[in-house]
């Protein structure tokens, strides 16, 4: 499996923030878990009986669907807007 660099997560970082400084918001952390999913999703599919990686990957996933639902409650247009931009079916 291979994770993904500091340079990369400052891509994604400077892609997505709201203002200066943010590395937090939900956009960043959606955008960084995605990164994420997409390679161990890539891994899972050479190393099928890597259980405890199918775990993480559940819990990843289920982290950047409360991320998202929260996103939609509180601004719907910026849900819309980050699941453009990252591809992620709904």
């Amino acid at each position: 499996m291979t994770s993904f660099t500091k340079e990369e997560k400052q891509e994604l970082i400077q892609q997505f923030k709201r203002s200066a400084g943010d590395t937090g918001s939900s956009e960043v952390q959606i955008a960084i878990l995605t990164k994420r999913i997409n390679l161990l999703t890539e891994h899972l599919k050479a190393s099928k009986r890597d259980y405890s990686s199918q775990r993480g990957l559940m819990q990843m996933v289920s982290r950047r669907r409360r991320l998202l639902d929260y996103l939609k409650d509180r601004e719907p247009q910026r849900y819309v807007d980050i699941i453009q931009k990252l591809g992620i079916r709904r």
